[in-house]
C-alpha cells in the first residue's frame, strides 16, 4: 500500500539547532545543513544538498550507521548532483521514539512519505545494508522515480541464516543487554565493519546518535527485524521487495563491493550478480562492510564514474 503525497517539510528552528549542537564535535567532517520531515509526530533527519535541478542520489545507510557514513559521497559529488541522505528513524539525528514499529515495511513507507514530499525524480539509489531492502522498498512503490541502482554490501532477497555475530545478538535478553546497554553493536561495527582502523573522530562520529539506553533502541530493533522464516513480521514485505527486483532490469546498476565482509559475503554478491547480470561491478579486495570507510577514494571514483557511464545511457 502507497502513501499519498504529502505537504513539502516544513521548517524546525528548535530541532535544527539542537542538531547543530550535537554534531558541533565533528561539524569539519559533517558540515551539511540539518533537515527534518515530520511523519505524524515522528520527525525524521535528512541531509539535502546540491542544486534542486540536478538527478538525485539518494543515499541509503544501514545498522548501526546513519548519513554521516555518505559524508565523503555528498561533499564529492554535491557541486553536480542533488544528494540526499536521510536517517531511519531510530537513527542518526532522527526521533528515536521508545514504543514505535521499527519493521521494514515502517521504514519504507518513512522513505516513501520523504520522496513524495521532496518530490524527487530521476533517483539514483545508493543502498548499504538495510538501505538496500528499504531502497528497493520504495523503488517497488515508486518504479518510475528510480533510474540507477547502486549496491553495496546488502541484501534485498530472502537469507536462510544469520552470522554467529548477529545471532548472538538476537539472545533474549543479554542480546538486548549487550544492544542497548553497553553499546556493543555500535562499538563492535566501528572494529569489525572495517578492515582498517578508523581515526578517532570518524569513531566519534559513527557513535555521536546513540549515546543511552533509548537511543539505541533501533540499532537492537533491527537485528531482531532480519526476516529467516514466513513466520517473522518482516518476512512478508521482504517476499514482496525480492520478487520485484526483475522489474528493475533494465535500469543501470553498479555493484561496489567490500570483499573481507563478514555478513554481507560473496554469496550476495554472487546473487545480485545473476539478477543483474548486466550490472558493473567494482570489488574492493581490502574493505570490509563499511566499503566506504576502508576505500574512501576509490568508492567515490567508482561512483561518480558509474553515475557519469550511466547518465550517457
Amino acid at each position: 500500500m502507497t502513501v499519498a503525497a504529502l505537504e513539502p517539510p516544513v521548517s524546525f528552528p528548535e530541532r535544527e539547532h539542537q542538531a547543530r549542537a550535537l554534531v558541533a564535535p565533528i561539524a569539519a567532517l559533517f558540515p551539511f545543513a540539518p533537515r527534518f520531515h515530520d511523519h505524524g509526530g515522528v520527525v525524521q533527519h535528512y541531509v539535502d544538498e546540491g542544486p534542486r535541478s540536478a538527478e538525485t542520489l539518494l543515499f541509503l545507510h544501514g545498522n548501526p550507521t546513519w548519513s554521516f557514513a555518505w559524508r565523503r559521497s555528498i561533499l564529492a559529488l554535491s557541486d553536480r548532483w542533488r544528494c540526499v541522505a536521510p536517517d531511519h528513524v531510530g537513527m542518526g539525528l532522527s526521533d528515536k521514539p521508545r514504543d514505535y514499529p521499527y519493521r521494514l515495511e515502517r521504514h519504507v513507507e518513512n522513505l516513501e512519505r520523504l520522496v513524495l514530499a521532496l518530490d524527487l525524480e530521476a533517483i539514483t539509489l545508493v543502498m548499504h545494508d538495510w538501505g538496500g531492502p528499504i531502497g528497493m522498498g520504495f523503488a517497488r512503490r515508486h518504479p518510475g522515480r528510480v533510474r540507477a541502482l547502486v549496491v553495496s554490501n546488502t541484501a534485498a532477497f530472502r537469507a536462510r541464516r544469520l552470522p554467529l555475530r548477529l545471532a548472538a545478538c538476537r539472545v533474549p535478553f543479554l542480546g538486548t543487554l549487550a544492544i542497548q546497554g553497553f553499546n556493543a553493536f555500535v562499538r563492535g561495527a566501528a572494529h569489525m565493519a572495517v578492515e582498517k582502523r578508523l581515526q578517532g573522530d570518524v569513531r566519534a562520529g559513527y557513535a555521536l546518535p546513540y549515546h543511552g539506553w533509548t537511543n539505541r533502541g533501533a540499532t537492537r530493533a533491527f537485528v531482531e527485524d532480519i526476516p529467516l522464516a514466513p513466520g517473522h513480521p518482516s518476512h512478508a514485505e521482504l517476499s514482496v521487495i525480492e520478487a520485484a527486483l526483475p522489474t528493475f532490469a533494465d535500469r543501470p546498476v553498479a555493484l561496489l563491493w567490500g570483499e573481507r565482509d563478514w555478513c554481507f559475503g560473496p554469496a550476495f554478491l554472487e546473487e545480485w550478480r545473476r539478477r543483474f547480470p548486466h550490472a558493473s561491478v567494482r570489488c574492493f579486495e581490502e574493505a570490509g562492510h563499511w566499503v566506504f570507510e576502508d576505500e574512501p577514494a576509490g568508492y567515490v571514483e567508482a561512483l561518480e564514474d558509474f553515475l557519469e557511464g550511466s547518465a550517457e545511457r
